[in-house]
């Protein structure tokens, strides 16, 4: 089973797991920790799942598509590693992936 280790906004970490192919966002919601809101339920429209990823799985991780990359070019809080949560897929390739929370903004 594919695992995320979540660090949220206050600190805290947790490690949650998923169902493969699961989406990151949803992953996060259902342990409900992260305090990631998904206002668009996972369409690539609002934003509010952006966390950073650890910087050893950029190499593992699909490449950005326009509307996410549009989207996050706006983002104050916006780094090399931001990534909207509801794009990420889990699975083998991604185990133990590593993501921390955005903040808000």
């Amino acid at each position: 089973m594919p695992l995320v280790i979540v660090t949220t906004r206050t600190g805290e970490e947790h490690r949650v797991e998923s169902n493969p192919d699961q989406s990151v966002m949803d992953a996060l919601r259902s342990a409900d920790v992260g305090d990631i809101q998904a206002l668009c339920g996972g369409c690539c429209a609002c934003g509010t799942c952006h966390v950073y990823v650890d910087a050893a799985a950029a190499d593992k991780l699909p490449p950005m598509a326009a509307d996410e990359r549009d989207l996050l070019e706006g983002f104050e809080f916006r780094r090399s590693t931001s990534r909207l949560s509801c794009q990420l897929r889990l699975g083998d390739d991604l185990e133990s992936l590593r993501v921390t929370v955005a903040p808000e903004g």
